[in-house]
């Protein structure tokens, strides 16, 4: 007996735990929903690379319909510059000085790349990155449409940062924003798409009076995706839509059976009555854990099981009395709660379509956090 179980369909058997595992047709299906989606609506996909971290699953995406990538690091953009891969968003406002100044203008001459800015300061460093170079650099503004993270807080404040990086040769080509709170809880999601396309929207006009194109209006948040995608956005931004997760799967975002990336792992241990251990914890399914959420993770064939702790290779997951359990040695699947962090701790996937394992397939931008 192998403990392999069907209900489980991303797990071939023999694999060597923990482990990713990715069904290539379900995320690449999960693309090609998008782009259908969003192509009536007169708005692009450009989905963020940040969940997977992989040239190979990027240019899916790409010829799936997706318009360019998104990245949130200079470390992820190297990485899939050097791939090829042209057209990129650095959707973060880099402070661009000692050597991420000289990386922020090697990416400038190696592709096109569009970079955050929300401040005349962050400007500054920017000009002065890619100062004497022959095409300007492209940026776009960052609005706070509710998250308060990053982003101006106003109209005003964006066209006088847009005003700035004008004056500085800079080609400012939209405004930007992350609709955060969408995460907040499963039912925030409306609130927060409204409050994007209404930040976006106003922001948009007062640029556009001001006298830039302002040919970019970019939203970003999986679970805003679809309502996000309204009034004068012309790009929609998600990430983690491409894999899945079970937060998304909660917040209504995805179906939880079109998570197309499980984490396999051994059950070694059942010494503790109502407990079984498995290898995957902090150090593979981290403590990423929404308060909506109990446990760090769902075990697909288990559902009533919870992981409901973790410490750094220990997964240890309470059977709630009278349910199914799992047997010692069986490999399990999980829906990680937070796929993104998750993905960044693995050298490697296991890419399979239905039962066929592809091959396995580096995490490329793996570590590339700065």
């Amino acid at each position: 007996m192998t403990g392999f179980d069907r209900f489980d369909p991303f797990l071939p058997p023999g694999i060597d735990t923990p482990a990713l595992v990715v069904d290539l047709d379900i995320a690449e299906a999960n693309t090609r929903r998008l782009v259908e989606q969003l192509t009536p609506l007169g708005v692009a996909l450009r989905p963020h690379a940040k969940t997977h971290k992989s040239v190979a699953i990027a240019r899916g995406q790409l010829d799936a319909g997706a318009r360019g990538i998104t990245v949130g690091t200079l470390g992820e953009a190297e990485v899939f510059a050097a791939a090829g891969i042209e057209d990129i968003f650095l959707a973060y406002t880099v402070w661009a000085v000692g050597p991420k100044a000289a990386r922020l203008r090697a990416l400038h001459e190696q592709t096109s790349i569009a970079v955050g800015i929300d401040s005349v300061a962050g400007a500054e460093r920017l000009a002065a990155a890619v100062e004497g170079f022959e095409r300007p650099l492209r940026v776009l503004v960052e609005v706070d449409s509710g998250g308060h993270r990053t982003g101006v807080g106003s109209t005003e404040s964006a066209v006088r940062v847009a005003e700035a990086a004008r004056s500085m040769e800079l080609d400012v080509v939209g405004v930007f924003t992350h609709g955060g709170h969408s995460y907040a809880r499963p039912e925030a999601h409306a609130d927060a798409a409204a409050d994007e396309v209404r930040a976006l929207s106003e922001a948009a006009i007062a640029l556009r009076a001001a006298g830039f194109a302002c040919e970019v209006v970019s939203a970003g948040s999986t679970p805003t995706m679809i309502e996000a995608a309204a009034d004068l956005v012309t790009e929609i931004r998600a990430g983690t839509y491409v894999f899945g997760d079970r937060q998304q799967a909660v917040l209504g975002s995805i179906r939880l059976d079109d998570v197309a990336l499980h984490v396999a792992a051994t059950v070694v241990s059942m010494a503790v009555p109502g407990h079984v251990v498995i290898d995957a914890g902090a150090k593979t399914l981290t403590k990423d854990r929404a308060p909506y959420l109990e446990g760090h993770g769902l075990v697909r064939a288990y559902p009533n099981a919870v992981i409901e702790r973790v410490n750094d290779y220990h997964g240890i997951v309470r059977i709630p009395s009278g349910t199914p359990a799992p047997h010692l040695g069986e490999i399990v699947a999980i829906a990680p709660n937070h796929v993104c962090p998750v993905v960044d701790l693995f050298d490697s996937f296991v890419a399979v379509r239905g039962e066929t394992v592809i091959g396995t397939w580096p995490v490329d931008a793996r570590g590339r956090s700065g």
